[in-house]
């Protein structure tokens, strides 16, 4: 019953059975404390180097920068088919909404908004409603997480009664 509740439609009609907020939550947990960690490796290392250069602030502070923007744009180089460790553990997959489709060439850029901007939108949009300001932020969705093994079923079940078709991937 609560599967069926998740059904929702790719924008070119086919249907998916959409994760639950629970494994979206937790997929993202994941993927947050993996960055977290290679950030902190990354630091780790960071300093070392400094201890034998004296690199100085200028160059530690471009340094730290580009560490918090390259480790999530890193990590999603794997993220190509929509599935890192946080989706594997979960069991879920995000795919584009308007075909189903893999990520592909966007997957780090989906990275890098799924781990470091999203939480920035969230925050600035708590901050502007207790502010007075009002609604949530303007756009849409580009991209869903799925669940792999519901939809998997779904389209299997679809295919069986002659209705659609499975993946585009």
């Amino acid at each position: 019953m609560q599967v069926a509740k998740r059904v929702e439609p790719f924008g070119d009609g086919r249907r998916y059975v959409a994760a639950g907020e629970w494994m979206r939550l937790l997929a993202w947990l994941v993927d947050f404390v993996v960055v977290v960690f290679g950030l902190g490796i990354g630091i780790v290392a960071l300093a070392l180097v400094d201890l034998q250069m004296d690199l100085g602030n200028g160059v530690l502070a471009l340094a730290l920068l580009g560490l918090v923007f390259g480790v999530p744009l890193v990590y999603g180089l794997f993220y190509g088919n929509g599935r890192v460790l946080g989706a594997v553990l979960t069991g879920t997959q995000l795919v584009r909404l308007k075909d189903g489709g893999r990520l592909g060439f966007w997957a780090p850029w989906a990275m890098l908004v799924r781990i470091l901007l999203l939480p920035l939108l969230i925050i600035g949009v708590l901050v502007g409603s207790f502010g007075g300001g009002g609604g949530s932020p303007p756009g849409s969705f580009v991209r869903v997480s799925l669940d792999v093994d519901a939809s998997h079923r779904l389209w299997a079940a679809e295919s069986a009664a002659g209705n659609a078709t499975g993946p585009s991937w």
